[in-house]
C-alpha cells in the first residue's frame, strides 16, 4: 500500500491539506502529516491549530510514494523557503515519485523547475510562476507523476486524483460513494 507524506506550514490552508489526508486514509492509503515549523502544531491561515503526525527533520521520506504541498497564504510561502521541502520535490520528482500541490503551492513546483513540459494548474494570479509548465484552467491537472489543482475549491477532486493515481478507478468510486460525492 502507497504511503504519503503532507508537508504542513504555519499559514497552510486548513482544507487542502486535510481534504487530502481524509480522503486518502478513506481509500486505504496511509498518510503522514510533516510539520515543517519545528513543532507537531501547525496553526492555518485561519487560526486553526492542529497537531501533525510527525516533524520535518524526523521523518522518514525514503518510506513515502509521494509528497503533497497544500497551499495557503502564508504557508506556501513557509514552504517555499523551506530547505527540507525544496530537496524532498526535487528528489521525489527525480525518482519518479508522486509530487503533488494545490492552490499558490504547484508555484513552489514551477519555481523549482519542476513543471517544464507539463500540464499544471494553480489558483489564479500564480500562473507565471508554472515556469514552463501548459497551463490548463481545469480543476485538477495530472501529467506523469505530478498533480496540481487550483484551491479549496477543488480539494476533494485533487484528492481523489491522488487516489486514482495510487490505486484505480473503482477505489475512486468507493471513496466517492462513502462521501455523497459525484465526480466524473
Amino acid at each position: 500500500m502507497a504511503k504519503v507524506g503532507v508537508f504542513m506550514a504555519d499559514g497552510c490552508e486548513e482544507i487542502e491539506g486535510l481534504t487530502v489526508v481524509d480522503i486518502l486514509r478513506r481509500a486505504g492509503i496511509e498518510v503522514e502529516t510533516i510539520s515543517i515549523n519545528g513543532t507537531d502544531c501547525v496553526t492555518s491561515s485561519h487560526k486553526v491549530k492542529f497537531f501533525t503526525d510527525t516533524k520535518a527533520q524526523l521523518a522518514d521520506y525514503a518510506a513515502y510514494d509521494g509528497i503533497v504541498l497544500p497551499g495557503g497564504m502564508p504557508g506556501t510561502l513557509n514552504l517555499k523557503a523551506n530547505d527540507t521541502v525544496q530537496q524532498v520535490i526535487r528528489e521525489f520528482f527525480a525518482q519518479g515519485k508522486l509530487v503533488s500541490a494545490i492552490c499558490a503551492a504547484p508555484s513552489i513546483l514551477g519555481e523549482a523547475e519542476l513543471l517544464k513540459g507539463r500540464k499544471a494548474t494553480c489558483h489564479p494570479g500564480f500562473e507565471e510562476s508554472l515556469i514552463g509548465a501548459v497551463h490548463v484552467e481545469q480543476p485538477v491537472a495530472v501529467d506523469q507523476n505530478t498533480i496540481t489543482s487550483r484551491g479549496m475549491g477543488t480539494a476533494i477532486p485533487f484528492a481523489l486524483e491522488i487516489v486514482r493515481y495510487f490505486m484505480d478507478d473503482a477505489a475512486v468510486a468507493k471513496v466517492c460513494q462513502g462521501l455523497v460525492y459525484s465526480y466524473r
